[in-house]
C-alpha cells in the first residue's frame, strides 16, 4: 500500500524518538520513502547517523548549511512527500505549528505544507500534566480545527514515573493510522460529489430578508474532504463567510429557487449528492421593490419553496444521495420519516440543542441513520473529522451497492 510513496518523519525532542527509528523501519518495510527532518533537541535523544541507515537518505536538521544545495530546502520539503508525520511531537512543538512560529527547519516545513494536498499527522508525546495544561489542548484544539491528523497518546506509565496519558502511540498502531489516512486520499478517485452548503436568504425589499443562522461550515468541509479524496467536487452554496476550499468548482446562489435551479442543471454530472444546505422552506409571497416604512403592524404571507431534497430524491437513479435533518425535538423519529419521504441512502441527523452541534460551531454531534434501519451514534467531533467519517461510510456503502 506504501509502495512508491513518500513519508516526511519529523523527529522532535522527546524520550519517545527512540519510537521514530522503528516506525522508519516499518515504512520502509511498506515499500514506502522515509525523509526525517530532525529538531536540534531531538538529535540528543537519537542520532541523525541512525535515521540515515534506517532510511538510506541525509538527515536534514538547519535552515542554513550550504552542504543541502538548495536556499530554499524548507519548501522543498514540504512539496515532496505524500504525507507529513510528526513522531514523537512535543508540547513545544504543537504550541509553535499552533502559532505559526517558524524558528527551525521542522516548524518551517510545516508552515509550508498545503495541508488541502498532503496530510499531516500529528504524534504528541509529553508528560500527563502537561497534556492537560488548558494551553495544549488549547493548541491540540486549533490544530484539529486547520485540518492537522492526531494520533492521541496513550495512557500508561511514562518515562517520568508519572502514570496517565501522554505516552506516544506504538509504531506499530502510528503506521495503521498512516495506512488508513493515505489509502482514504484517494478513495474517490473518479467520483463527482455535489455539495450544497449554507442558507439561503428569501428577499422581502430591498434591505430585509428572511433566513437562517446556517454557518456552511459542515458543507464546507464536506466539500474540502472530498476533494483531498480525489473526487470532483461540485459545490453549491448560499451565502456565508466562508472561502470555498481549493480544487472545488464553486457555484454561490441566493435565494432557494436559485439554488433548486443550479442543483437540477448539475445533479446529472454527480455521482454522490450531499444536501447539507439549510434551505428556505418559504419565501415571501409578494417581494417589494421599495423599503417597507415602518407603520403599525405588518402581515406578511408565506409561500412554499420547491423541495430540491424531495425532487432529488425522485430522480436520483443509481445515485448515491444524503440528506441533513437538524431538529430541535424528535431527532430520530423526524429523521426517519425523512429518510423514507425523500428517498435518500443516509440521513445525517443532529439535535440543535446539544451542546457543540448545529449551526454557526465548529463542531458537531451527530446520528447516522442508514435505510436498512440502522442507528449509529456519534461522538463529539469536528466538522472536519465528522466530513471525512460520512465520506468513509458513504464509500463503504457505495462499495456494496
Amino acid at each position: 500500500m506504501l509502495k512508491d510513496k513518500t513519508i516526511l518523519l519529523g523527529i522532535t525532542g522527546g524520550i519517545a524518538a527512540y519510537k521514530s527509528a522503528e516506525l522508519a523501519r516499518l515504512l520502509i518495510k511498506e515499500g514506502a520513502a522515509v525523509q526525517v527532518v530532525m529538531t536540534a533537541n531531538a538529535e540528543a535523544f537519537i542520532t541523525p547517523l541512525t535515521m540515515r541507515t534506517l532510511t538510506g537518505r541525509p538527515v536534514y536538521s538547519s535552515l542554513f548549511n550550504p552542504s543541502y544545495g538548495s536556499a530554499t530546502v524548507h519548501i522543498d520539503l514540504a512539496r515532496e512527500p505524500d504525507m507529513v508525520v510528526v513522531a514523537p511531537a512535543t508540547a513545544n512543538f504543537l504550541g509553535k505549528i499552533a502559532s505559526g512560529i517558524a524558528d527551525d527547519l521542522l516548524s518551517t516545513v510545516l508552515l509550508a505544507v498545503d495541508l488541502q494536498v498532503r496530510p499531516v499527522i500529528l504524534a504528541p508525546s509529553m508528560n500527563t500534566a502537561m497534556f492537560h495544561n488548558p494551553a495544549v489542548r488549547d493548541n491540540i484544539k486549533l490544530l484539529r480545527q486547520r485540518g492537522y491528523i492526531f494520533a492521541d497518546p496513550l495512557a500508561g506509565v511514562l518515562a517520568c514515573g508519572d502514570v496517565g496519558e501522554g505516552r506516544m502511540v506504538e509504531p506499530g498502531q502510528l503506521l495503521l493510522l498512516i495506512k488508513d489516512k493515505l489509502s482514504a486520499r484517494a478513495d474517490y478517485s473518479g467520483l463527482t460529489v455535489l455539495v450544497t452548503a449554507g442558507p439561503t436568504r428569501e428577499p422581502l425589499d430591498p434591505v430585509r430578508f428572511f433566513s437562517n443562522h446556517s454557518s456552511g461550515r459542515m458543507g464546507y468541509a464536506l466539500a474540502r474532504a472530498a476533494r483531498e479524496r480525489g473526487a470532483r467536487v461540485l459545490l453549491i452554496s448560499g451565502p456565508t463567510a466562508l472561502e470555498p476550499p481549493p480544487g472545488v468548482d464553486f457555484y454561490p446562489v441566493e435565494s432557494a429557487r436559485e439554488m433548486y435551479a443550479l442543483v437540477m442543471d448539475k445533479f446529472s454530472l454527480a455521482d454522490v449528492i450531499i444536501k447539507t444546505a439549510a434551505v428556505a422552506d418559504y419565501r415571501p409571497e409578494e417581494t417589494y421593490a421599495q423599503k417597507i416604512k415602518k407603520s403599525g403592524d405588518l402581515s406578511i404571507r408565506l409561500v412554499r419553496n420547491p423541495d430540491i431534497l424531495q425532487e432529488l430524491g425522485s430522480r436520483k437513479g443509481t445515485r448515491f444521495l444524503v440528506g441533513f435533518a437538524a431538529e430541535t425535538e424528535n431527532l430520530q423519529d423526524n429523521a426517519h420519516k425523512k429518510l423514507a419521504a425523500k428517498n435518500l441512502d443516509l440521513i445525517v441527523a443532529n439535535d440543535l440543542t446539544r451542546e457543540g452541534a448545529g449551526f454557526a460551531q465548529e463542531t458537531n454531534k451527530v446520528s447516522l441513520l442508514y435505510r436498512d434501519g440502522r442507528v449509529e451514534e456519534l461522538p463529539l467531533m469536528t466538522k472536519y473529522e465528522l466530513a471525512h467519517l460520512i465520506l468513509g461510510r458513504i464509500r463503504g456503502l457505495m462499495v456494496d451497492i
